[in-house]
């Protein structure tokens, strides 16, 4: 069940650069409207462009900064007057001064103090950097290095620091992400440690002995409660002014789908509002004073607020609220910043900006096994049916490629990029195991170690041991760069490693990168076509060749088995076709009004993001062996829609049509653009 405990009420902490913000606050609270849960939500696009955006911060004249990292590694200003200008540093490196002589790497969460100085968690860079009024950079504590030591500024470390808040007494709390603790930065520079132990765990109670896992975002109230992203634990923490930790909320890890999953961007508001950036599915989540855990916005959500558009975040990183209760979210692997307000009556939902499609790619694209510029085999790819292993064969769309290779193979990295998400890598030992770096992720590996998890690379890979020394748990820290043909893991016991692309608008298809050798000249297969009523059952009466359908029996579905190869596939190899749909042809063989051109309702250029969709695009007894199928089958639901990032039910309905000799002509294509021709028609006659 979700744990929930009630908040104490307190302010939010809107500070502007050079002002005293208490009266402020108070004043703002008395002006603005209560809130209210699960208000109808407007939501539009402010700005785009950026590599990784992070931390939000808003100062009093209605200023907004933003931490982008990625390879920008800036931190840019948004005035008021929409003018966008970066404040400080233009490369990837480490060092203090004035707007471009300053560097950064990763920098994430932000805050403003009392005096109007930005701070800024410098994640890759181990420290606490600060941006005075008049844009110096300095740093503010630590030593540079990663590690855990409390003291004078200079000598502090951290490890991977993502969260900052300041109260106001001028103290800054850090959340110390990799070494699992709430740090504080005294106005003397002084850091010590205010709660979290030596290892990451859960629990709560006296601050000395709380344990936290992977904590980023922060908020403070007015009264000096924080409160804290538990994100790998799923849960809202609060570390109270009475030195006590409790947790407010925390996730079902036994729900299909919590609500509250990974929390990561937090804000709080004049009237104790919590609210939530979830990165596991791109919600925006409200926690109100008395406890309850509610959805704003994103996937399974949107229709609750009575919203007919679904926008979904893919990583909301970090957020904001402005004087009015707008709320600023970075939303990170979109790569752009959103503004989420109070929706008019009649007015559309969202309001997106145009995303500027990738770079075609030149030359070749290596493959993630050594050799890296010659073939290996393609074992499956995008848009394939995929169960679980609790025994449901339609459990989700498979979304990369899969390439084959044996146990123990070095797993390579495709690209020069490095990891954006906090919580980069899952699953340890387990089949599912994998590592996402930024725009790609593999997945079916030994993350950062060999076959006996020898380490690959300590300074990159964290792997955690108990107390008797057996490896638990790596970890692959924020900012953590790789190269083209670094080692990432080695293959497990799948026997293959998953290659996922993924782009500011969703997962791409994988096939459409240049890998060499790789060559398609195989014609897709049908192995059949069958219509089925609403009862799901298969029309089956005959004469002759054609199949009887009577102008009654609607509406039906129109079910194709087919299955595709590339050049070199093993004989026993069945793949998944990237586009199916269907044609009506009339007696004479000419298509129907209406018809004129295939109605290509299945393409899996881009896939939905709610998994259920599965169903949507392929008939129940499909699935593949992997998962408990006698055989690989992939029916294909082609009077359902599944293309674009969406999916919609539908139907054909013979009703319209006059009793005759029709023809249904199924177009099977894969990628490279070979489409069936054996088996494509159904003769039937409609009654």
């Amino acid at each position: 069940m979700l744990i929930v405990a009630a908040a104490a009420g307190g302010a939010w902490l809107w500070l502007g650069r050079g002002e005293a913000p208490l009266a402020r606050i108070a004043a703002l609270a008395r002006k603005k409207p209560p809130t209210v849960m699960g208000w109808p939500v407007a939501i539009t696009d402010v700005a785009s462009g950026f590599a990784d955006p992070f931390g939000v911060v808003l100062d009093h004249a209605g200023n907004l900064y933003l931490a982008d990292a990625g390879d920008h590694n800036q931190i840019h200003k948004i005035g008021a007057d929409g003018v966008r200008t970066v404040l400080a540093s233009q490369r990837e490196g480490y060092a203090d001064g004035i707007g471009a002589a300053a560097a950064f790497n990763t920098p994430s969460g932000m805050a403003l103090d009392p005096a109007g100085n930005l701070i800024v968690a410098d994640t890759g860079n181990h420290v606490i950097r600060k941006i005075s009024v008049a844009g110096v950079v300095s740093t503010l504590a630590g030593s540079g290095a990663p590690g855990y030591v409390d003291g004078a500024a200079a000598q502090a470390q951290f490890n991977g620091p993502i969260g900052v808040a300041v109260d106001q007494a001028g103290n800054v709390y850090v959340s110390d992400t990799y070494n699992d603790r709430i740090r504080k930065i005294a106005p003397d520079g002084s850091v010590s440690t205010v709660a979290g132990g030596a290892a990451p765990g859960y629990a709560d109670g006296p601050a000395a002995a709380a344990l936290f896992d992977t904590p980023t975002g922060l908020a403070l109230d007015a009264r000096g409660n924080l409160f804290i992203a538990d994100t790998q634990n799923g849960a809202i923490r609060k570390l109270g002014i009475d030195g006590q930790v409790s947790t407010l909320a925390r996730t079902d890890e036994q729900a299909t789908d919590p609500l509250l999953r990974r929390p990561l961007a937090l804000a709080l508001n004049a009237d104790g509002y919590l609210y939530v950036g979830d990165m596991a599915r791109g919600r925006i989540l409200q926690l109100a004073p008395g406890g309850q855990l509610q959805g704003l916005t994103g996937i399974g959500i949107d229709i609750k607020i009575g919203d007919s558009r679904s926008v979904r975040f893919n990583r909301p990183a970090g957020m904001a609220l402005d004087r009015h209760g707008a709320l600023y979210v970075a939303d990170a692997r979109a790569r752009v910043l959103r503004k989420l307000a109070v929706r008019a009556d009649g007015a559309p939902p969202s309001q997106a900006l145009a995303v500027l499609p990738p770079a075609p790619r030149t030359g070749t694209f290596p493959w993630p096994f050594a050799p890296q510029d010659a073939r290996h085999e393609v074992v499956g790819i995008v848009g394939e049916v995929r169960g679980s292993y609790d025994g449901e064969s339609r459990d989700h769309f498979h979304n990369g490629l899969d390439i084959q290779a044996a146990m123990g193979v070095p797993v390579l990295a495709v690209a020069d990029e490095k990891v954006a998400s906090p919580l980069s890598n899952w699953a340890f030992d387990e089949l599912g195991e994998g590592l996402a770096v930024d725009t790609f992720a593999y997945v079916h590996m030994r993350v950062g170690r060999g076959l006996r998890n020898v380490p690959l690379d300590p300074a990159r890979f964290a792997i955690l041991g108990d107390e008797k020394g057996k490896p638990y748990r790596v970890r692959v820290r924020r900012g953590t760069r790789f190269h083209v043909g670094d080692k990432l893991g080695t293959v497990n016991r799948m026997f293959h490693v998953h290659l996922i692309e993924r782009t500011p608008e969703g997962e791409a298809n994988a096939l459409a990168l240049p890998f060499p050798g790789l060559q398609d000249l195989v014609i897709p297969h049908i192995d059949g076509i069958a219509l089925f009523d609403q009862a799901n059952t298969r029309l089956a009466a005959r004469q002759g060749k054609r199949l009887l359908v009577p102008r009654g029996a609607g509406p039906l579905a129109i079910v194709v088995d087919a299955y595709d190869q590339t050049d070199g596939n093993a004989a026993r190899r069945k793949l998944g076709l990237y586009k199916v749909g269907y044609q009506l042809l009339g007696a004479n063989g000419t298509p129907l009004a209406g018809y004129e051109k295939a109605r290509m309702n299945i393409e899996f250029n881009r896939l939905p993001p709610d998994q259920e969709s599965v169903k949507l695009a392929y008939a129940d007894k499909s699935g593949i062996t992997v998962y408990g199928n006698a055989t690989t089958r992939f029916l294909y639901v082609v009077t359902n829609t599944v293309r674009d990032g969406a999916a919609a039910s539908g139907s054909w309905d013979p009703a319209p049509l006059a009793p005759g000799d029709y023809t249904i002509r199924i177009v099977a294509a894969d990628f490279a653009g070979n489409q069936a021709q054996a088996g494509r028609d159904l003769a039937i006659t409609v009654q």
